[in-house]
């Protein structure tokens, strides 16, 4: 019977050992951190007693019918609907971007055919074809809106100047004409009720799959058929020929009694204010936020992520896209490893798509493993 090792315990990691020890294959899944569910892991607070979200609030939204089915499994998906507000100049504001936000910005009444006039109006028009953030953004909503609600918060979040970031990060935030706050705009939408963390247990809960915490990959001396590898790519390689960039964040904690910003999440563009937003746990599960007294949020601070820290965001400018080249050009020559996951692949990906990799890819190793009993191997399926 293969063995096969499995570095992570990420929503990544979990999948794709239920997948392969479902089919016989005894899985050994490591993480060098003390809890499974890599960063979407779930805790009560100890404090509150409220469920938070440890680093950082995860919500879950799809349009893969498959991958929503999938997670129903292993976790009762309560209904939630991500409504994000922000502090604007001391007022508050809906996103993304509405028309109840036009209105209220400019103190208008606009109907929504009005209001794209008006905004199409402020817009760049001589900007016909966007290569940066910034540009992006001004033939988009012009001037005004971009200084409001994304110039300061852009800078904060990647730590440079919008025009030096790529146009594909502002496309993907909507811009609506009409009263619709729902954050995303997908067919399913959930939050799991016991947490995250309780939902990649029960997906890891399958006979052969043996699980080890606290320990890392570079500590493992045993022979395995196959290595899927989660981390950060560059670190597989000793980060030999430089380091990918990373976002990270620091969280500073907010107690109280009640309720501090009645909402779960309240972005703060102005660029006078530190950190980019504040996160209130017990509003991420609405079902039972009366059951408690107490309340718990993040104030979250953007930064350059250090040798130490946890890596959140993937830079991914034209420098790090040469380096990553150059890594997965080697990881290619590595036999019986195949990397996966957000760090592995160095992608942002949703955690419907890191389920729906996953599945994709034990299922090709397995039908690869039909094809050469003798020699597993997954080539096809490099990161």
């Amino acid at each position: 019977m293969a063995r096969i090792c499995i570095v992570g315990a990420g929503l990544s990691g979990a999948v794709l050992a239920r997948r392969l020890s479902s089919a016989g294959l005894a899985c050994l899944v490591v993480d060098e951190r003390p809890h499974v569910a890599g960063n979407c892991h779930t805790e009560p607070d100890p404090e509150s007693g409220v469920l938070v979200h440890r680093y950082g609030p995860h919500i879950f939204h799809t349009d893969d019918t498959e991958v929503w089915e999938y997670i129903n499994r292993f976790a009762d998906m309560m209904p939630y609907v991500n409504r994000v507000r922000a502090t604007v100049r001391g007022r508050v504001y809906s996103l993304p971007i509405n028309l109840h936000t036009i209105n209220q910005f400019f103190g208008t009444a606009l109907s929504p055919d009005e209001a794209r006039t008006f905004v199409a109006a402020k817009a760049r028009s001589d900007i016909a074809h966007p290569v940066t953030f910034k540009e992006q953004a001004l033939a988009m909503v012009g001037e005004e809106l971009y200084k409001a609600f994304l110039e300061g918060y852009t800078r904060k979040q990647w730590g440079m100047e919008p025009d030096q970031l790529p146009v594909s990060i502002l496309k993907r935030l909507p811009l609506r004409f009409n009263y619709d706050d729902n954050y995303y705009n997908h067919k399913y939408q959930g939050m799991p009720k016991q947490g995250y963390t309780e939902a990649v247990r029960r997906i890891l809960d399958c006979d052969g799959v043996e699980i080890r915490l606290n320990c890392g990959f570079e500590e493992l001396d045993e022979a395995f058929d196959h290595v899927f590898y989660s981390g950060p790519i560059d670190r597989y390689f000793h980060h030999d020929i430089g380091r990918l960039e990373y976002r990270t964040l620091d969280f500073e904690t907010i107690r109280a009694k009640g309720d501090i910003q009645g909402t779960a999440v309240m972005n703060y563009p102005d660029a006078d204010v530190p950190y980019t937003r504040i996160t209130e746990h017990k509003h991420f599960a609405p079902w039972s936020a009366g059951e408690f007294d107490n309340t718990v949020a993040y104030r979250e601070y953007s930064r350059a992520c250090g040798a130490g820290d946890i890596p959140y965001y993937p830079i991914r400018l034209t420098g790090d896209q040469n380096l990553l080249t150059r890594y997965e050009q080697r990881a290619q020559l590595e036999m019986n490893v195949t990397f996966v996951g957000r760090l592995g692949t160095y992608q942002y990906l949703d955690m419907d798509v890191t389920i729906r990799r996953a599945l994709d890819l034990g299922a090709r190793y397995l039908d690869l493993m039909k094809t050469n009993r003798n020699n597993p191997q997954d080539g096809s399926a490099k990161a």
